[in-house]
């Protein structure tokens, strides 16, 4: 924990302006202004029309922030499709007008820098780019490109890349920390956000930060307000602390927003982000410094992390599946732990505590319960094995449920297709598969929990089991939070069930894995108030 006032970093937020007309573009700018940019990079290819001495006049005067122009052709990922001297005079005659900084493109740079030889003002400073739209080269050929753009006598070296995997981005970290002049080094694409908003952690000149959702100039840029709101981009430092969520797909999981507001309420030196990985293994033993801290583990992880992790608890290695990994300091071992069974069993134990009105002193209000759990994924693991422990008698129902006979698999099934019948034997319970769940009420009263990601966005139409089916359940739990009410959940109210969100057990299992990463009791009740505002 930190105390007093945290130092703001040096990097700098631009933000990119793509209006096709003027007076748009003089409007977003005032709004970056307000939204807290540092710079603007005004996209001259955006527009519809332009005349360059009185467009460029115009909005360098009327510019509340520091100008960087771009006109980036075609060849290098652009809009501008007209003549390269056009072009290239456009960006001098930009910088004779007082603009801060002008982006010209590697493979034209010592004809632009020949051009500017001796008229170039004390404080302009040319940024010179190269961009990469397949993949991320190695680290010894980023390094040779650095030199390559140093030779041209740029002020600034901006390098993007494309993320084909989130690991790609430690070859960009690596060279910016170990960079000797001003460099902007990102990796564009879902897989490549860290390196947008970390960069002031591995010293990166600037970021880029959109205005609004979607209106980007390259794939995979943050917003603005969410850099300076949400990841507290002014405080990042070389020395804080990295959190995140493993999984895939992951942009709809609010674990970010919940931790860095806890992180910020008491002044604790890290930052949580969303981690798009494909391979568990692979992420851990790329970003193994003891600065990547801890890692919430999402679908489809779950079960694959056991194997990551060099000690597993004792219960999540019981279920088979950990959703919390910590890596120790001193030797860099990670520790893998299961939140997830306590956090949606004592949800759905308050659920029922609270419809029946009965006190917490009872025992467990699932003992003897018919608990159905449909997936047998990671989360399923977990209710499965925590249902049991309860004392429920537990099914499980998922749409491979590995039908066995004398000579193993039918029809050749597979062991991750016999996943449902595992775990029912596991916990001494009964496999369904989902279809046949339609036609299984052997008695009322029944409790269901859906884990899989069957209703979640942007598939809220959908739902596991028909409406007709839930007549038979007294409380219905459903793991997905987005959107909160899911139409399983919608359906089973109307039907007369109790429900409990994915909500309650988000909250429940964010609490042990608050304290571990940061060694402080956790916030219960800032947590239930931020989740309440969550959209």
């Amino acid at each position: 924990m930190e105390s007093g006032v945290m130092m703001k970093n040096s990097t700098l937020i631009c933000v990119p302006i793509m209006g096709e007309t003027i007076e748009k573009m003089v409007d977003d700018m005032n709004k970056a202004k307000t939204s807290g940019g540092d710079l603007v990079e005004i996209r001259l290819g955006s527009l519809k029309r332009f005349n360059p001495h009185k467009d460029l006049e115009l909005l360098i005067r009327n510019c509340p922030l520091p100008t960087l122009f771009s006109y980036r052709p075609k060849w290098e990922g652009g809009q501008y499709e007209g003549d390269e001297n056009s072009r290239r005079d456009a960006l001098q005659l930009a910088m004779e007008l007082g603009a801060d900084y002008v982006d010209i493109e590697l493979k034209v740079a010592h004809e632009f820098m020949n051009s500017i030889h001796g008229r170039k003002p004390e404080n302009f400073k040319v940024i010179v780019s190269s961009h990469n739209y397949e993949n991320t080269p190695s680290v010894e050929d980023l390094g040779n490109l650095v030199a390559s753009i140093q030779a041209t006598g740029a002020d600034i070296v901006k390098i993007a890349t494309t993320a084909l995997d989130i690991t790609d981005v430690a070859r960009i970290f690596q060279i910016t920390v170990h960079s000797k002049v001003p460099v902007i080094a990102l990796v564009m694409g879902d897989r490549g956000l860290i390196s947008q908003i970390l960069c002031p952690k591995f010293g990166g000149y600037l970021t880029f930060g959109t205005l609004e959702h979607g209106t980007v100039s390259a794939p995979g840029q943050p917003t603005i307000k969410d850099l300076v709101d949400l990841y507290s981009f002014r405080q990042l430092r070389p020395d804080t602390k990295v959190f995140g969520v493993i999984g895939n797909p992951i942009g709809h999981s609010k674990s970010p927003v919940l931790y860095n507001e806890a992180f910020k309420s008491v002044g604790f030196n890290g930052v949580f982000v969303h981690l798009l990985v494909d391979e568990v293994a692979k992420f851990l033993h790329t970003y193994s410094a003891s600065d990547f801290a801890g890692f919430s583990c999402s679908i489809p992880h779950k079960e694959v992390a056991v194997k990551c992790c060099d000690e597993v608890d004792p219960v999540a290695k019981s279920i088979g599946a950990v959703n919390c990994i910590i890596r120790r300091p001193s030797d860099g071992k990670l520790f893998g732990y299961n939140t997830d069974y306590v956090g949606a069993i004592s949800a759905i134990e308050d659920g029922l505590r609270d419809s029946l009105k009965i006190n917490s002193t009872s025992g467990s209000p699932l003992a003897g319960k018919l608990f159905i759990v449909i997936g047998a994924g990671g989360a399923g693991r977990a209710l499965a094995y925590g249902a049991k422990e309860k004392g429920a008698r537990v099914v499980i129902a998922n749409r491979n449920y590995g039908v066995q006979n004398q000579n193993g698999y039918e029809n050749g099934m597979s062991k991750m297709k016999a996943r449902a019948r595992k775990l029912a034997d596991t916990v001494g319970g009964v496999a369904l598969s989902l279809p046949d769940l339609n036609d299984f009420h052997p008695e009322n009263g029944m409790i269901l929990a859906n884990t899989t990601s069957v209703g979640m966005q942007p598939n809220i139409d959908e739902t596991p089991i028909s409406k007709e089916s839930l007549k038979y359940y007294y409380l219905v739990f459903d793991a997905i939070y987005t959107p909160k009410i899911t139409r399983l959940l919608r359906e089973a109210q109307e039907s007369g069930a109790v429900i409990v969100t994915g909500v309650e057990m988000f909250i429940g299992q964010a609490y042990e894995q608050y304290e571990r990463f940061t060694g402080l009791p956790a916030p219960k009740e800032l947590f239930r108030e931020i989740m309440a505002n969550v959209q």
